[in-house]
C-alpha cells in the first residue's frame, strides 16, 4: 500500500462516518445543524466514499510488486 492509497482510505472512511452521521441525524427528526445542511453532507459524502474507496484500489493495483 502507497501513502496515496492510504490517504484515500483515511479519506473513505471519514466520509462514510459522516454519511451514518448524517442518517442518524436525519432520522432523528431534527438534525442539530437543520435538515438542509445535513442532507447536503450526506449527499457529498455516499459519492465521496464510493469514488476514494475505487482509487485506492486502483491506486494498490497499479504499485502492486
Amino acid at each position: 500500500m502507497t501513502l496515496k492509497s492510504g490517504v484515500l482510505i483515511a479519506g473513505s472512511c471519514l466520509a462514510a462516518i459522516a454519511s451514518v452521521g448524517s442518517v442518524f441525524e436525519l432520522s432523528s427528526g431534527q438534525p442539530d445543524w437543520g435538515v438542509g445542511p445535513t442532507r447536503l453532507i450526506l449527499g457529498f459524502c455516499v459519492p465521496l466514499v464510493v469514488i476514494c474507496f475505487y482509487a485506492a484500489v486502483q491506486n494498490a493495483r497499479a504499485n502492486q510488486k
